[in-house]
């Protein structure tokens, strides 16, 4: 049996709890085409400007996003090298799962030909 230790310092903690508002999820995604400032960011969004700066400072924390301040603007840049943890943890539960459902088959394989001969004799 597995036990969850939590480890708040743990970077792909972070990055999911980043990634788990509707809000920085979308703000990722417009990151994607390159660089905004705060201002575009917040453009689309229902809310105010200084709720857009806390989003981006969850994204700071789980270094998704850097920010540069020229003047009285701060434009925000993607970091999309802080995904790859992501993709390694999900692509590790993907194998886990594969085999596990590969296995599955083999056994129910297995059991149907058991089955099929018992049923012959």
């Amino acid at each position: 049996m597995l036990q969850y230790v939590a480890d708040p310092d743990s970077g792909l903690d972070r990055v999911f709890h980043a990634l788990a508002d509707g809000s920085r999820r979308w703000m990722i995604e417009r990151l994607c085409a390159g660089p905004a400032t705060v201002s575009d960011l917040a453009e689309p969004l229902p809310m105010s400007l200084s709720a857009v700066v806390q989003h981006i400072k969850v994204l700071e924390a789980a270094d998704l996003v850097r920010t540069q301040k020229t003047g009285r603007v701060r434009t925000c840049e993607l970091r999309a090298e802080a995904l790859r943890p992501v993709d390694r943890w999900i692509a590790d539960r993907q194998r886990m799962w594969a085999d596990a459902f590969d296995r599955l088959g083999e056994l129910l394989t297995d059991e149907a030909r058991t089955t099929s001969q018992e049923d012959m004799t």
